[in-house]
């Protein structure tokens, strides 16, 4: 699997990586054992780069990861790098324009919290620690992140990174401009295309490195759910397609469904294919991050990683879906 540089001098991460959220359970009931053969097998592949957090089963799946890593020989180990994340301490989420950062992440706070991730994972130094959210009522004085650089200093973690809060994803621009983070973890789907106006491009300017997230719109773009498929109440997703948010989606994942037909790649690129190789294309992205529940999702998206980039006329059409629908999590 192709190997590359996370930001102009990150480690190498593979192109695809292993996103961790369902190892902690919240995607319906999962078993350690299955969770430790997908890791084992993305491995074996060459995914060399996991994603995770502490709010993915209450610590459960940087413990899986951690237990998993050492099984690892220590050849292959050094090759393995781990990304978790420090959320803000209770409050809205995402943060409000009225939190101030001392509530939400304060220093004793983010000092806490990153012990808990290095016992978790089994390690000494994160090799990436990202801010699970943000605001931009923070952007002026952005002490959390200094603290982080300390932290760095102290030998604590290697790199530093913040996720997006998905209503707007463009409050890290300033951040990346001003050499605040070394990684950004953005959505980035056939739906949600607003990072490519500007944030993709200040990535490539500042060498910032871009995790993408979300690229199978929770599973939506897999094509496995109908207009009327509800979801368990232990997965997240029954309150994230809530109401008539599932039957609103699977409308438009149709029409791309038509577009690959009309472009004669339906024999060649499956819908989830489409959706993880479009998240690929920005030059600016280095590394597409999918959930993986076990060993057969693991085949399936290593699969798609090899196959050929979609041609740029079908890209093209892509773009045409992009859908403004706002943040699904309040509300309808």
């Amino acid at each position: 699997m192709k190997q590359v540089s996370l930001g102009h001098d990150g480690f190498s991460v593979s192109r695809l990586g292993f996103g961790g959220w369902a190892l902690g359970g919240q995607w319906g009931t999962q078993d350690d054992s299955e969770s430790l053969a997908a890791l084992k097998q993305a491995i074996e592949h060459g995914i060399t780069f996991i994603d995770t957090a502490p709010g993915y089963g209450d610590g459960r799946s940087e413990q899986v990861i951690g237990e998993f890593l050492k099984t690892l020989p220590s050849s292959l180990r050094e090759r393995i790098h781990v990304a978790t994340k420090t959320p803000p301490s209770e409050g809205p989420w995402p943060p409000s324009p009225y939190c101030q950062w001392k509530d939400r992440y304060g220093a004793a706070y983010i000092r806490a919290n990153v012990e808990e991730r290095l016992k978790n994972l089994g390690v000494e130094c994160l090799d990436l620690l990202q801010l699970h959210s943000w605001t931009a009522a923070w952007n002026d004085d952005p002490q959390p992140l200094l603290v982080l650089q300390k932290l760095r200093q102290e030998g604590k973690i290697n790199r530093i990174g913040l996720c997006t809060p998905e209503q707007d994803q463009n409050c890290v621009i300033q951040l990346m401009r001003d050499g605040l983070v070394d990684v950004v973890q953005v959505v980035f789907n056939i739906f949600e295309q607003e990072p490519a106006a500007q944030l993709f491009p200040v990535a490539e300017e500042t060498g910032t490195g871009v995790i993408v997230r979300v690229s199978l719109d929770e599973g939506s773009l897999t094509g496995k759910y109908a207009a009327d498929h509800e979801f368990p109440e232990d997965d997240f997703r029954s309150g994230f397609f809530a109401g008539d948010r599932m039957e609103r989606t699977a409308h438009r994942v149709s029409s791309i469904q038509d577009d690959l037909k009309e472009f004669g790649l339906e024999e060649h690129y499956s819908l989830a294919a489409t959706a993880i190789q479009f998240a690929m294309s920005p030059t600016a992205v280095d590394t597409v991050i999918v959930g993986m529940r076990n060993p057969q999702q693991v085949d399936l998206n290593v699969a798609t990683e090899a196959l050929p980039p979609l041609p740029a006329e079908f890209l093209q059409r892509l773009q045409l879906h992009q859908w403004r629908r706002g943040v699904w999590y309040a509300g309808k």
